[in-house]
Order: C-alpha cells, then structure tokens, then sequence
C-alpha cells in the first residue's frame, strides 16, 4: 500500500487483529458499557498518569468516548484499539495509535491495562502486536512510546519491546495535580530497530 500523498481517509486498514492472548480492535458502537466497567477498576491505579481519569465517567459518558473514537478511526485522525481476551471477549485494557502524522507516518502507542489483569504481560503482547499492525499496514516510519518518568511500568514495556530511549523533556508539562513532570520518549525508527 502506497501512502505518498494518499488521503488517509481511502486507507484501507484492519480494524481487528491478534496477539497470542489477545483481539486487538477498533471500538463500536455499544463497547461503552464495558469500558466504563475497566475504567472504574481501574480509576485508582489511572489517575496518577492519565489527564481524562479525574472523574469517574458515567456509562454514558463511555460510551460517547467509543462513539468518538469509532468515528475517528474511520477518519484515520487517531487510532484507538480495545484489548479483548480472544477467551472471553472480556476487555483487559485500551491501546492505540494517537498523535499520527501520515506524511511522515509517525504514530505514538498509548496503552493502559485494567487493573485486573495488570502484571500479565498483556500490554507487553498488545504493544508488540501494535507496533508490528503500524508497520507492516501503516508503513510507520517512526513509532513513539512517551510515558511520565516515574511511570516504570509504562517505561518497562518499552524498554522490554526494544524502544530506545530517546530522551526526557524535563518538566514539559503539568501534572494532574498542578505540579510539573518530565516526560520519557521512546522510540523504534525504519532501518535502525525494524
């Protein structure tokens, strides 16, 4: 697939793949009720590094997140991809896509994991079958993982996947709580880690 100057909206990309453990796909309408089940679980443990986990979300209001996110799958704007137990169908934790630049098809990979499912590898095999869904279909160029640098967990599955680290932008941004945070790049680029 050619994307030189292609107008992401005629990419034709899998919405749905795999992993050993895992389905890998883009939300639908009607996924709202589940993720909000994963988001409360998990509130706790997503608050600290997630800027859209300050309050619980209503059902309703997970729901309007899968709707947004289906329509901007469709658009190619940004790529999110629920994580399904191929078992049970049972939702282990969120990835995707985000920040793309098609020109230079350059994608970054944000992931959370439920908290039930937490220390299972789960997100160490989605982001591994993510970032090879963003080269082989998406012809990614550059693939970046960024993480608060006291997140080590988060920076664990990078390094553990073969991410170098690029560096750290000190107090970049600010933090739920006000404070400032410096922010972890890693990164895999065309020719030198695939």
């Amino acid at each position: 697939m050619s994307m030189n100057k292609t107008n992401p909206l005629l990419l034709d990309i899998p919405d749905c793949f795999e992993s050993e453990r895992l389905i890998i796909r883009a939300p639908k309408w009607g996924d709202g009720t589940e993720l909000n089940e994963a988001v409360k679980e998990s509130f706790e443990q997503l608050r600290p590094w997630m800027p859209w986990a300050q309050a619980l979300p209503a059902p309703a209001d997970s729901e309007s997140v899968v709707r947004r996110a289906h329509l901007r799958f469709m658009e190619r704007t940004d790529l999110m991809l629920l994580l399904t137990l191929k078992e049970t169908g049972q939702l282990v934790g969120c990835s995707g896509l985000h920040r793309i630049d098609w020109e230079a098809r350059k994608f970054e990979i944000g992931y959370w994991v439920r908290t039930s499912f937490s220390k299972q590898g789960f997100i160490k095999e989605a982001t591994d079958a993510i970032t090879n869904y963003a080269i082989q279909e998406l012809q990614a160029n550059r693939i970046e993982i960024r993480c608060d640098e006291r997140n080590t967990q988060s920076a664990k599955v990078a390094q553990r996947l073969g991410f170098a680290l690029e560096g750290i932008l000190r107090n970049d941004s600010s933090d739920t709580d006000g404070t400032l945070r410096s922010t972890m790049i890693f990164s895999k680029i065309r020719g030198v880690e695939f």
